[in-house]
């Protein structure tokens, strides 16, 4: 069975789109969706701050741990077969979730989904740049539409989970991931039939690694960006909801975010594409900055609003800036293990943030602190990522390790 279409461009959008249902799953469900579960978690169970944002940080080690195994065994294996691996193990694991109360248990399912979600992130960025081989410049486009496709999840999550729980009560957090689990395993089903149907960056035979150091300014913006955008989107919730925000103000917030996200490629399509060197990077970090910052100065409902929808739309294009990034200055055969290096710097920063932050709130009585500094680690990613200059896979000196 193949994927027809009279216009190949359109048969391609629709093979992005379907094959970012993986970070709907790796990333809107198995980590972000725990910020809107949290509070009714920490109630439920009885959690500190610092115990929550554990749970967290447990999904960023396994996080970690497939970004290294992904690296590993991205060459022997190859991108589809991982991407699929992932997709299962993650859906598995959200389902799980909801099937105990033990907090070792939790940790470990949070902890699987990461090592899951890994995978899918990483290979699905590869399979993405690769779904129209013989229109290079569609490749930023399709790169954009796998990466926003998290919105789907975020939106998803955004209207459901806060209903439930207002519903049913803080208990209800079980029946939550339950829910998201069997989405999730139906999401995979199709996404792997969209995995199959693109062709591998690079045969067998062809496959190599590459020096990433040319791009360490991007690799250390990557960075920051784990360790800056985690803490907001952890506790962002509680944070809402220790000012006084509504059920009403939550689903509307976390919707917006989500809806920017599915819009974010319309906007940086061009930046991505046409600005030189790492000023997309820059700009996205700039915006990411902004919209965790405002939440600090000021809770009234309309800067929460704007402050979901600045986050949403930067979030995910700051992959896809570093996506194209990759693609630019990494021969297309090592693109997977390029980004696996990648994810591996940026899933170091990913574990810190939660326990920092949640650690940081226990000690000062406030979420602020640990909110005010990962706006000022995405504000400094963006002075980094200016300085990324351009570089071009062509240049084999560069780019041979």
């Amino acid at each position: 069975m193949t994927l027809r279409s009279p216009d190949p461009r359109l048969s391609g959008l629709l093979l992005a789109f379907l094959l970012s249902f993986g970070p709907a799953v790796s990333n809107s469900f198995a980590r972000f969706a725990y910020a809107l579960v949290l509070p009714a978690m920490r109630d439920d169970l009885l959690l500190s701050y610092s115990q929550a944002g554990w749970l967290n940080t447990a999904n960023a080690l396994g996080y970690l741990a497939g970004a290294v195994l992904t690296r590993l065994w991205v060459d022997r294996l190859g991108n589809r077969f991982l991407f699929g691996a992932g997709m299962a193990l993650t859906s598995l694991a959200i389902l799980a979730t909801g099937l105990s109360r033990h907090p070792d248990l939790l940790s470990l399912m949070r902890a699987l989904g990461g090592l899951g979600g890994a995978a899918v992130f990483i290979c699905g960025g590869a399979l993405s740049a690769n779904i129209l081989p013989s229109r290079p410049s569609m490749a930023s486009t399709t790169i954009a539409v796998y990466f926003a496709g998290g919105g789907i999840g975020l939106m998803l999550c955004g209207i459901a989970i806060p209903l439930l729980l207002d519903l049913r009560g803080h208990s209800a957090w079980p029946l939550a991931w339950q829910t998201m689990g069997v989405l999730a395993i139906g999401m995979t089903t199709v996404s792997i039939w969209a995995a199959r149907r693109i062709q591998e960056p690079g045969s067998s035979a062809a496959r190599s690694r590459a020096s990433i150091a040319p791009l360490y300014r991007a690799l250390m913006t990557y960075l920051c960006f784990g360790l800056g955008y985690i803490g907001y989107m952890t506790f962002v919730i509680a944070w809402m909801r220790e000012n006084g925000a509504s059920t009403a103000t939550v689903m509307s917030a976390w919707t917006l975010l989500g809806l920017t996200t599915l819009i974010a490629p319309a906007v940086w399509r061009k930046p991505v594409e046409n600005w030189p060197g790492g000023r997309p990077l820059a700009a996205a970090m700039a915006v990411l900055a902004l919209g965790a910052a405002l939440p600090l100065l000021d809770a009234s409902n309309v800067s929460l609003m704007l402050s979901a929808a600045l986050f949403g739309l930067a979030m995910f294009s700051i992959p896809s800036a570093i996506q194209s990034l990759v693609k630019k200055g990494i021969p297309m055969p090592a693109w997977g293990s390029a980004m696996a290096g990648f994810t591996i710097v940026f899933a170091a920063g990913q574990v810190a943030g939660p326990l920092a932050a949640g650690w940081l709130a226990d000690l000062m009585g406030s979420l602020r602190p640990g909110l005010a500094v990962s706006a000022l680690l995405l504000l400094g990613g963006a002075a980094l990522a200016l300085r990324q200059p351009e570089q071009l896979a062509h240049d084999k000196d560069r780019n041979h390790a």
